[in-house]
């Protein structure tokens, strides 16, 4: 892991039987020394699962004790029995660490419209809470119980110097299909010993969220259970934050979260490549946005990189029907350095060596400048290959 837990914290991932795999930890706990302060941020999708209802009205709080979450099954359009399964479920996890039953936050993901297995799930929870620990394998256990069709779990962590002490942050987060900004079938769960407010908790997580979260896709399919909490102790120091470390630890939260954001679309659903699509000289944030985002969710642009095509007439044809005014003579693009299209017309290159590039390397970067203003966006997604496709007809949703 090569980093030392936020003060504060104890974690346990076991498998309880959820998923067809008992090897793989399908249930997580996070739990407080004392209460927390928490935040989150949730889907955007109207069909939301029964445990975004629950958190979002708990957050964001200063009360927080417990997060427990389950993989293999997503708890989502199961009506009220859902939501009465995703409250007992909190409050299991609250009673078993010693907490009152609002304190605690529930998430779950995985399969839709199937009912939580409770009896599973509350022996889980039993199972976790004696487990509970703050080294390295507690933790890396946590992270993948919330896994699904995940390769690897994925963490990432930094710190920050503040007058004598050291801010913690660590996280974790699962995804790997049905990826969509704002958001994407993902969880993830960001731990710090920084003190701070619920309203700045908040505040800086969205911030987080918007720069990384955000700015991922698969293949576009906004989910019903995406949620990113933030969870602070407040162990590292007593006073509050001085205004340039709180930009320090803004700083250091985006990273986190751009890091773990990152590792989502690299591990796509049979993904092959992770593109990185830089979008500059826009008018504004939003219409940035909106470009970078349309050509992350072009299936035609994403199965060109998968067959290492530098069709560049893709990108920009996507670019220009993403609905964004511009001018088309003063649109250029660049793929992996290498200058295709300058000025609303073709430069001439060579195919085979841009080819090369896509074909040798994981990562492709796409670079579009307009030339419109001085906003600027990076986005990140996945190419599209036959084994998506053979994945999402095979697997049971």
């Amino acid at each position: 892991m090569g980093f030392s837990l936020p003060r504060g914290f104890r974690l346990a991932g076991v498998s309880c039987g959820i998923k067809r795999n008992r090897d793989c930890p399908d249930l997580t706990l996070i739990v407080g020394d004392e209460p927390l302060v928490a935040a989150g941020v949730y889907t955007t999708n109207l069909i939301c699962a029964a445990p975004v209802v629950v958190d979002r009205q708990r957050t964001p709080s200063d009360a927080i004790r417990v997060v427990v979450a389950n993989s293999g099954n997503a708890n989502a359009c199961t009506g009220e029995r859902g939501l009465r399964d995703a409250l007992d479920m909190a409050g299991d996890a609250a009673r078993a660490c010693g907490a009152a039953t609002e304190q605690a936050l529930v998430l779950s993901t995985g399969i839709i419209g199937e009912y939580l297995p409770m009896e599973k799930i509350r022996n889980g929870i039993a199972q976790a809470a004696a487990q509970l620990g703050c080294d390295e394998a507690s933790f890396v256990n946590a992270a993948r119980g919330i896994t699904t069709t995940d390769r690897q779990h994925k963490v990432a962590a930094r710190e920050v110097a503040c007058e004598g002490s050291v801010l913690r942050i660590a996280g974790m987060a699962k995804g790997a299909g049905m990826i969509g900004p704002k958001m994407a079938t993902l969880l993830a769960v960001l731990m710090t010993d920084a003190p701070l407010a619920p309203p700045e908790a908040q505040e800086v997580l969205q911030e987080a969220v918007d720069a990384s979260f955000n700015c991922i896709s698969v293949e576009g399919h906004t989910s019903t259970n995406d949620t990113v909490l933030l969870l602070a102790s407040g162990k590292a120091c007593q006073r509050p934050l001085p205004a340039r470390h709180r930009a320090l630890f803004q700083q250091a939260l985006s990273d986190t979260c751009v890091e773990l954001a990152r590792l989502i679309p690299d591990d796509g659903e049979g993904a092959s490549h992770l593109i990185t699509i830089d979008v500059s000289g826009c008018a504004t944030p939003d219409d940035a946005r909106r470009i970078a985002e349309t050509i992350a969710n072009s299936a035609l642009v994403k199965t060109a990189i998968a067959g290492a095509d530098p069709n560049w007439g893709r990108i920009v044809s996507a670019a220009g029907y993403a609905g964004v005014p511009f001018d088309p003579n003063r649109l250029s693009l660049f793929l992996n350095q290498r200058p295709l299209f300058r000025n609303g017309q073709p430069v001439p290159f060579d195919a085979q060596d841009v080819s090369d590039a896509i074909r040798n390397n994981r990562e492709t970067h796409v670079d579009l400048r307009l030339e419109m203003g001085v906003s600027r966006i990076r986005f990140w997604t996945s190419d599209l290959t036959a084994d998506y496709v053979k994945l999402n007809a095979d697997y049971h949703t």
